[in-house]
């Protein structure tokens, strides 16, 4: 891939008709390198490095570019001088595995959010991210750093409405204020779990239509509401609690 096209990898209408997205930084593409000692769309890719990073070690073509070069092409300010150009994944066929759970974002916007939000699929196992139209890229450069090599190991799928869940799902439950403690025994046993924009939440009549049973995360309510990331974080983790009780 040629230099220029590489740098347009910066925006979401490139990637997609490029059908690549960007990996930068040692870290993220020694994680690149675990999953694809699994998965062989991992190997793929293709590694641009500086001088620095010459005799990386790894399975990919690599190609020695400039100090100049890199700063050009990197998306962060002071690139450490080696990052990937990676095929974007085929998209997820949308039929889970036995055991997975799925974890719904309705309009995510913030890359840091997913990106956290990744991090804690990958950690715990066994579910996949569903975003509805709306939402922000995964393959955004932010959210891939963000997720710090997650992005590689969670199945995710884009642009899927709401309105398609209650014929993929039984048992639909949302995080809303007012529904029971997810502490409560019901809340394990759902397929699908569903979590509102930062700012607006789920549509309160898109809830009736899914009957959606309404779940909370008990405080003391000093403040109006939790972080999107922090409210995935602890749902996941009372999820995977009651799993191993």
């Amino acid at each position: 891939m040629k230099l220029d096209d590489i740098r347009k990898l910066h925006q979401k209408k490139y990637r997609q008709a490029l059908g690549h997205f960007l990996v930068e930084g040692e870290h993220l593409v020694l994680e690149l390198e675990k999953a694809a000692a699994r998965n062989p769309h991992w190997k793929k890719a293709e590694l641009f490095v500086t001088s620095a990073y010459e005799h990386w070690p790894g399975p990919w073509p690599r190609h020695l570019i400039s100090d100049r070069q890199m700063a050009h092409l990197a998306d962060t300010k002071s690139p450490q001088g080696i990052l990937a150009v990676v095929p974007l994944p085929p998209a997820a066929n949308g039929v889970p595995e036995e055991i997975e759970k799925a974890v719904y974002l309705n309009e995510v916007q913030d890359p840091g959010n997913l990106g956290t939000i990744l991090r804690t699929l990958a950690w715990f196992g066994g579910f996949r991210c569903l975003l509805s139209p709306g939402s922000v890229d995964p393959y955004n450069p932010k959210v891939v750093r963000a997720s710090m090599g997650a992005i590689f190991h969670v199945p995710v799928e884009t642009d899927v409405s709401l309105d398609t869940l209650a014929s993929r799902y039984p048992r639909i439950a949302c995080l809303d204020i007012g529904g029971d403690a997810i502490t409560n025994p019901d809340f394990q046993a759902h397929d699908c779990y569903l979590f509102g924009n930062e700012a607006r939440g789920v549509p309160s009549e898109a809830l009736t239509q899914l009957s959606a049973q309404r779940f909370t995360i008990p405080g003391a309510a000093a403040v109006e509401s939790l972080n999107l990331a922090s409210a995935v974080n602890m749902a996941v983790y009372e999820l995977n609690r009651g799993q191993t009780r």
